[in-house]
């Protein structure tokens, strides 16, 4: 049965201290978390809190790399959403994580977000379970570079896009409405390939070694703590499933539903960094 800690003014109190048993019962953690854990970084999520979308869905894998026109579009809205990313610090939640791994030992923490924020906060066994968005890849050679250079070939081939601006969107996009049909894209410098983010994009699978090595982890755990996701995408929905058939209890922390409360033992609706803060303290 799935408990919910009640909406109340004092709600991330009661999480705190829910969330504190549980830790105190299955000590040795493996963390997931998802976009929410970014916003108070000032990055954008993707869903609202009944898990729908709060805007148009974001680039597929396959349309990005049989569109020329949709790789215009994306690099275009890149110099304006980029920028945001790289520029982000991590938050309250980012650090409360980090001195709770020092505390408690998580077995590791897996990240559905590619802004490396839980690295740069100090937590340590990080699994970037979508990749990392510093970081460009030729999808023929796989010549690599990074996305601060890749940037300024942008900026330069295209003069008239750098002074644009717009609202940012998740994962280094922005809302950006204006022709791109004239956007000169990089090329790869050395077979001028495709270059893309080392980024899943929707429509791509994940790494299966790195899904592997993650369920590897979640079978020497004690339990599964799930944080800013509503779980609406498979890749860190299945982290749940194993946990449900292999016995492992599964506690969720988001503002709003997730996919798998109705499998959680204990379910938290409440604010994010406010809740771990005082567990971290």
């Amino acid at each position: 049965m799935c408990s919910e800690v009640p909406a109340a003014p004092q709600v991330a109190t009661l999480a705190s201290k829910a969330l504190a048993e549980f830790l105190a019962h299955h000590p040795r953690l493996f963390v997931l978390t998802g976009a929410g854990v970014s916003t108070g970084s000032g990055i954008p999520d993707y869903r609202d809190h009944n898990g729908q979308w709060k805007r148009r869905p974001p680039v597929q894998h396959q349309a990005f790399m049989t569109d020329a026109a949709v790789r215009q579009r994306y690099w275009a809205r890149s110099l304006v959403g980029w920028p945001v990313i790289r520029n982000a610090q991590p938050n309250a939640a980012h650090q409360a994580l980090a001195a709770l791994d020092g505390q408690w030992g998580f077995t590791t923490l897996v990240t559905q977000n590619v802004d490396r924020l839980h690295q740069r906060a100090g937590s340590q066994r990080v699994v970037d379970l979508h990749g990392r968005a510093d970081e460009v890849v030729c999808m023929g050679c796989q010549w690599r570079g990074s996305r601060d250079q890749v940037h300024r070939w942008c900026e330069d081939l295209n003069p008239a896009f750098a002074g644009l601006s717009a609202a940012p969107a998740p994962d280094g996009d922005a809302d950006l409405e204006v022709a791109t049909e004239h956007f000169e894209v990089a090329d790869c410098p050395c077979c001028g390939g495709i270059l893309k983010p080392d980024v899943v994009f929707f429509g791509d699978f994940v790494p299966g070694e790195r899904v592997a090595t993650a369920l590897d982890t979640l079978r020497q755990s004690d339990g599964l703590l799930v944080i800013g996701s509503s779980l609406m995408v498979y890749s860190g929905f299945r982290f749940c499933r194993y946990s449900s058939e292999w016995g492992k209890p599964i506690a969720t922390l988001n503002l709003g539903r997730t996919r798998a409360d109705e499998l959680a033992a204990l379910s938290l609706r409440a604010p994010i960094a406010e809740t771990l803060i005082p567990l971290a303290g």
